[in-house]
């Protein structure tokens, strides 16, 4: 029996991707968990496995071609076994259903190739003035036939005849302006010339903005997956922020003084490898804040996975950093190396990019002191981290200099209330100032 190769949800936040190059041919014999095609998402570049052993029937979308999540992508045959092609009436799934569609309104939309009309259906269109490019057709592949035109004739004589004064016609006529494109305020609907007045004024003021504007730059990928899933987050969370800031020159201090210690490593210590330590040994004592909003239920999670935000060209990608509760300071480190070095070779999996229960986002090298993050969903809570500034600061009765940061850590108030968020910020707090013990035998 054949088997369908639909194109598979990898994350909850994935809904298409691009095919990019096909690793197989039709005919070709393949073996189950063989790579069949190379497959571009919002986050990732992964390859598509085959579900079967078989022979390659089908090829069903061509590379290059934007495929929706459960839509069918090849047919897998057995040997020896003959498998007609697909066709269009035969959906798999609603989402191939809608690609369909997609193909048949490409084919029929202007410029986009010959539309099919019987000889009768286009001589009864010229002769009554119909416009095919009006006209649905209903016969095969999206043919229009006589039926269709004369459906069009007979809605167009149902529709009322249009009231225009014979000032507001002439003057749409001199501006350009199509009077069924406009609604009549006057009586019984009548279109007076105060209606066309308003359709030049807007028709102008849309081209002066059109002239003002130097580029349009369409939301697509994954700069349009960012803005559906902030959308998203803000219209669906009670979201709270709560900022505090941390004394981190010890910190910085600590990380200098391991440079020559982690040299035989080959590792150059980084500020974030000493704070996601420390976030990893906060969330273990607080662990609210490393837990799912799924359906009314908050799900505490047993792994401590901190995802951290990576700025790169298109916007924004959260590699995982997973077992972080599990991982010393020089693991730590060399877990971030790996995952910065797949983010630049844009060489992230699927378990890179899923799973995390708390995120991190900083902005400390870009000269900005203190933000609000918007939490990813389904996740509960996320930390924000400002720069290190050095500034004038009381200790012990005396004003000395010090390197402050702002951490924020915005909430969902419907999972969590403030006072467990502010005691995993005072823990976070006494783990930065009071770095040594993060060290450890690394």
């Amino acid at each position: 029996m054949a088997t369908n190769v639909l194109l598979p949800q990898w994350g909850m936040n994935m809904e298409d991707g691009t095919l990019t190059k096909w690793l197989v041919g039709e005919g070709d014999e393949i073996a189950e968990g063989q790579p069949l095609v190379e497959v571009e998402t919002a986050k990732i570049n992964s390859e598509l496995e085959s579900p079967a052993s078989g022979v390659v029937a089908h090829i069903m979308a061509d590379e290059g071609s934007l495929v929706k999540v459960g839509e069918l992508v090849a047919v897998i045959a057995e040997p020896g076994e003959s498998v007609p092609r697909p066709e269009p009436g035969a959906p798999t799934s609603p989402a191939a259903a809608r690609r369909r569609q997609r193909r048949t309104d490409r084919r029929t939309a202007g410029g986009g190739g010959q539309r099919q009309v019987t000889p009768v259906a286009r001589r009864l269109a010229r002769d009554n003035d119909i416009s095919l490019d009006e006209v649905t057709g209903t016969g095969p592949r999206g043919r229009i036939t006589e039926q269709d035109v004369r459906d069009a004739i007979e809605v167009r004589r149902r529709r009322p005849r249009i009231q225009v004064v014979p000032r507001a016609r002439m003057l749409a006529r001199q501006e350009g302006i199509e009077l069924d494109d406009l609604e009549g305020s006057g009586p019984n609907g009548r279109i007076v010339v105060a209606d066309v007045e308003r359709a030049i004024a807007e028709r102008d003021a849309g081209a002066a903005r059109a002239d003002a504007v130097a580029e349009a730059m369409p939301l697509t990928g994954l700069r349009k997956t960012i803005a559906d899933r902030m959308r998203m987050s803000v219209g669906t969370m009670a979201q709270v922020t709560l900022t505090t800031e941390a004394d981190v020159t010890d910190l910085l201090k600590l990380r200098e003084s391991l440079v020559s210690e982690w040299r035989p490593h080959r590792l150059r210590p980084l500020d974030l490898d000493i704070i996601i330590t420390a976030i990893a040994e906060s969330l273990k004592s607080h662990p609210r804040l490393n837990a799912h909003l799924v359906d009314d239920e908050v799900l505490l999670l047993k792994d401590v996975n901190i995802g951290i935000a990576v700025a790169v060209p298109d916007g924004l990608v959260v590699p995982v950093l997973r077992g972080a509760q599990s991982l010393d300071l020089l693991g730590m480190a060399r877990a971030m190396r790996e995952l910065a070095d797949k983010t630049r070779k844009n060489a992230l999996g699927i378990d890179d990019v899923t799973g995390a229960g708390f995120t991190v986002t900083a902005l400390s090298n870009y000269d900005i002191d203190v933000f609000t993050p918007i939490i990813d969903p389904p996740q509960v809570a996320i930390l924000g981290l400002g720069r290190a500034n050095e500034k004038p600061v009381v200790v012990d009765g005396e004003i000395v200099a010090r390197s402050m940061m702002y951490l924020s850590v915005t909430f969902d108030h419907r999972a969590l209330d403030g006072v467990p968020v502010a005691e995993f910020m005072r823990t976070l707090k006494s783990k930065l100032e009071s770095p040594e013990a993060l060290v450890g035998d690394s």
